[in-house]
């Protein structure tokens, strides 16, 4: 195989130097947005053309991120025939219909492991489980970013904004953190294993979604009070007239699985009719662990694998269908939470009876134009 690499950034390098190990795989070409040194001149380049119309060059390895110019590199490196093997998780939530129907069209392999669950072999057991079974739900801890300040937070009485400047000098969170504490990033993870396991082409940013950004110290200790530990977690299960899918803080009990999981790792889980719960646990992200995952993918196309991990991608409409109690903190309540309300906490908090996620979610979103603070978990 001979490969393409588009970008050079923590995750490219790591993939040059697990090819370099390797006599059945070779990165023919690098594109560079500037120049860096380790890589030998003659395979450097800084137009993508270069390895666009390279007859030699059989696969495109995308690395760069973003959407742009990326959905256009890869969309160009498909029309040539050359397989693509990505870690862009952005570029697939965002395209999943168009990409993965013109990896079809073409008959080149499109695979994507990295892109969810950085080193963990999530993606591709996924597509094994349903070769003989049907999965009813997927989900779990999916960014590690905000595993990591979560874990942190239950360990040590302190506040949120300390633990991100943490987070973000260990490496773990970015300088604009939004996408992980917002829950922009497991929102995209959960968008593409949710198509795959349901065979569905969900619309990504339509899903339901609150993150971490406003939980306190105080909220915190309230959870470990009650027994309970506080994940980001992500879900999506089939419903009678599409999928129900939402990314929410959640409260689990404190000798669950999920509670258990530590600084940046991850837990993904799918529930299958027969086999029953099947979870996947390490590194979700990191030089070696995602770039591992990316020649993995690499090795696959080259055993012969082509298309996607399903051959199908149907609309399927976002619908509510389950429906759980919900810790809620906020300054101003009005009359759908007082309506709700069960019970309230030592700390002013009140826990409502049993909410349909969507209602919930759409409350908690427009709660925010009321009380930038608010913060709402799920309790399992």
């Amino acid at each position: 195989m001979n490969i393409g690499l588009l970008g050079f950034g923590v995750v490219g390098g790591g993939v040059w130097e697990l090819a370099a190990e390797r006599d059945d795989i070779c990165v023919k070409r690098v594109l560079l947005r500037s120049p860096k040194a380790g890589l030998p001149e003659s395979a450097v380049t800084f137009d993508v053309n270069d390895i666009l119309n390279d007859d030699a060059i059989d696969t495109v390895v995308e690395v760069m991120g973003g959407l742009h110019p990326a959905y256009e590199y890869v969309t160009a490196a498909m029309e040539r025939g050359k397989h693509v093997v990505t870690a862009n998780k952005a570029l697939i939530a965002a395209y999943y219909t168009e990409l993965t129907a013109l990896a079809a069209k073409q008959g080149v392999a499109l695979r994507c492991t990295a892109a969810v669950g950085g080193g963990i072999p999530w993606l591709v057991n996924l597509e094994r489980v349903k070769r003989l079974d049907t999965v009813c739900s997927v989900g779990g801890i999916m960014n590690g970013t905000t595993n990591f300040i979560m874990d942190a937070m239950h360990k040590a009485d302190v506040d949120f904004p300390v633990i991100l400047k943490e987070a973000q000098a260990l490496g773990y969170a970015e300088a604009d953190p939004s996408a992980d504490i917002d829950g922009d990033d497991i929102r995209r993870k959960l968008c593409i294993s949710a198509n795959i396991a349901f065979d569905a082409a969900l619309e990504e940013k339509a899903i339901p979604t609150f993150g971490i950004r406003t939980v306190t110290a105080a909220d915190i200790a309230a959870f470990k009070s009650h027994g309970f530990a506080c994940k980001l977690l992500a879900r999506a299960e089939r419903a009678q007239d599409g999928v129900c899918a939402y990314v929410e803080p959640a409260l689990v009990g404190a000798d669950d699985l999920e509670a258990a999981v530590p600084a940046n790792f991850n837990l993904i889980t799918y529930e299958a009719e027969k086999l029953g719960r099947q979870s996947f646990y390490g590194q979700g992200a990191g030089r070696f662990p995602t770039a591992s995952n990316v020649v993995q993918d690499c090795l696959t196309v080259l055993s012969g694998k082509r298309g996607f991990y399903t051959d199908k991608a149907a609309p399927a409409a976002l619908v509510g269908g389950e429906a759980h109690p919900y810790y809620v903190r906020t300054a101003a309540p009005d009359d759908f939470l007082r309506a709700h309300t069960a019970e309230t906490w030592e700390n002013g908090a009140v826990v409502t009876g049993a909410v349909d996620v969507c209602e919930m979610l759409a409350w908690a979103k427009a709660q925010r134009d009321k009380d930038p603070a608010v913060f709402i978990a799920g309790i399992r």
